[in-house]
């Protein structure tokens, strides 16, 4: 998952500079400016774009647990229980008849 995350995140580094991008020219005072500070929506143009780059965090952050979620559900419980209780035998922490007695319990 931490791979994911950071392929991901590097996917997304070149739309770090999109602002720098979107004003190529260095001159402000020309044509359309910086949509923030010199024209444009001001304040709430900040706020608007507060709010979309929020929910695009907020899309990618349910993506990733929606795929890790589904990653996991194949798994099956029974079993796991089943391996934690023949490694916990293994060790000596229970004896054979708890072993037995919690086997038959999952069985059934």
């Amino acid at each position: 998952m931490k791979r994911q995350v950071a392929t991901l995140a590097i996917m997304l580094l070149p739309l770090a500079s999109a602002a720098a991008w979107a004003d190529a020219s260095g001159n402000w005072e020309q044509g359309y400016g910086h949509m923030m500070w010199s024209g444009g929506f001001g304040m709430l143009g900040a706020l608007m774009m507060l709010l979309f780059w929020g929910g695009i965090v907020a899309l990618i952050v349910v993506a990733v647990r929606w795929l890790a979620d589904n990653r996991n559900a194949g798994t099956d419980a029974s079993a796991d229980a089943l391996q934690v209780l023949r490694s916990r035998f293994a060790r000596g922490e229970i004896d054979e008849e708890e072993f037995r007695r919690r086997k038959a319990a999952l069985d059934e």
